[in-house]
């Protein structure tokens, strides 16, 4: 019996994992350390295996009218010659697990993204909600930003309704402007 249960165990967790599901250590609320979160269903006791791939039933959009991940402020400081450390204040309601700003995009006039690790899914990905510390600023280093790009806009992305929240564009070249603030090494 054991046997069937750490078999239907592993099921779940890659029938999640081809659906696409979080299922990465989350915080305990008792505080003893992390707990491994995984939605369970019921798996028949012997299961019919399959080889064709398991597609989620629905899949969030990437933009929405509701979006709200708000770009307030972006602070970036130029390290060394074509890299960079971009400062982001992202404002969202975060309501919990379920709905939070999870990463924000320095985004190339090209589309481009930058990225300090080309396998990230954003520029910075946020781990947690913010629930109370609204707005909140989180940084990001080592990114590479072309010398010859002289602006990039930053947009941040909501777990829940994607991008199209409020963008900030950052003119490289000036020393600030309405939302940004920039320093060259010069």
């Amino acid at each position: 019996m054991t046997r069937f249960l750490g078999i239907g165990l592993l099921a779940l967790v890659l029938i999640a994992l081809a659906a696409g599901c979080d299922i990465g250590n989350q915080p305990n609320p008792v505080g003893t350390g992390p707990v491994l979160l995984v939605e369970a269903t019921a798996v028949p006791a012997n299961p019919t295996p399959t080889t064709a791939p398991i597609e989620p039933t629905a899949t969030p959009p990437e933009t929405s009218a509701a979006a709200n991940a708000d770009v307030l402020f972006v602070s970036a400081t130029e390290t060394a010659v074509g890299l960079w450390t971009f400062s982001v204040e992202v404002a969202h309601p975060d309501s919990g697990w379920e709905d939070y700003a999870d990463g924000w995009d320095v985004v190339l006039p090209d589309g481009t993204i930058a990225k300090a690790n080309p396998a990230d899914p954003f520029t910075r990905l946020l781990l947690h909600p913010h629930e109370n510390e609204q707005p909140f600023t989180r940084s990001q280093s080592n990114i590479p930003i072309p010398t010859e790009v002289t602006t990039v806009t930053v947009r941040a992305h909501d777990l829940v309704d994607g991008f199209g929240g409020q963008e900030v564009m950052v003119d490289l070249t000036a020393v600030s402007g309405d939302n940004f603030a920039v320093n060259r090494l010069d």
